[in-house]
């Protein structure tokens, strides 16, 4: 799987009100999808809350919610 590529699936129930959010704020943006938008969104409220974002490089088994490593832990484990 290239790094592009999504590995999980997340399905979530929208009320009339907030898909028209979402997709009023997905058009100003001129994002591509839906689910370009909620990945944008999801970014900015994780940063918002002070979560750092992933180095180039950093694999993902390197964060968890329990996880004591964080972005922090050793590179040089593999996926």
């Amino acid at each position: 799987m290239s790094a592009d590529e999504r590995g999980e699936r997340l399905q979530i129930m929208l009320s009339q009100d907030e898909l028209r959010a979402l997709e009023d704020w997905r058009f100003a943006k001129r994002m591509p999808s839906r689910a370009a938008a909620v990945r944008e969104l999801l970014r900015r409220g994780l940063t918002a809350e002070g979560f750092d974002l992933a180095g180039e490089g950093v694999r993902s088994k390197q964060f968890g919610i329990v996880d004591k490593g964080g972005a922090d832990a050793s590179s040089d484990e593999e996926a």
